[in-house]
């Protein structure tokens, strides 16, 4: 995909440290960058050894004279027991400030889209953070996105597997 001031391609193992900065980046908008502890060697082991997630870059200028990377959609794939098919799951679209309203953004998730139809996904699905009302905003009214009000999300962290592990079956 490409625009008259950008272009997007699937990462490349090259590009891990601009997936790390924009990574950082993100968390920083997010008010959270103390929770963005990503490494190069764990991008680089789960986009391209273990194939557990996949991302989209884009960069400023064309194909043929690539600029900077400035934004990224990085994604993974889920399956729908309702559905009987995959979802594709974005965990995190990040376009930089300086380059947002250009329509990057848009295309991030028209690649996706496009994707999501490839791979036969009955669904796209990703989180919000409730504070981020430009972002619903964009969801809502330009890509028609719907809320899912009556879900609840839940996360277990690497302290909870341990608790499962040792959970027993009794009762």
């Amino acid at each position: 995909m490409t625009g008259s001031e950008y272009f997007i391609r699937p990462v490349q193992p090259e590009d891990v440290p601009a997936v790390i900065q924009l990574i950082y980046e993100l968390a920083v908008y997010e008010k959270s960058p103390h929770l963005a502890v990503a490494t190069p060697e764990l991008i680089t082991k789960h986009i391209f050894e273990t194939h557990v997630a996949n991302a989209l870059l884009a960069f400023s200028g064309s194909s043929d004279a690539p600029g900077k990377a400035i934004g990224f959609a990085l994604y993974f794939f889920n399956f729908s027991t309702w559905t009987g098919r995959p979802g594709l799951f974005l965990e995190d679209l990040y376009v930089r400030p300086e380059h947002r309203q250009k329509g990057i953004g848009k295309a991030l998730f028209r690649e996706l889209a496009l994707i999501a139809q490839e791979k036969d996904c009955a669904r796209m699905e990703w989180n919000v953070l409730k504070w981020n009302q430009p972002s619903i905003d964009f969801y809502e009214k330009c890509i028609r996105a719907k809320k899912q009000d009556e879900w609840v999300g839940m996360r277990l962290g690497e302290d909870g597997f341990e608790i499962l592990k040792n959970i027993t079956t009794n009762n």
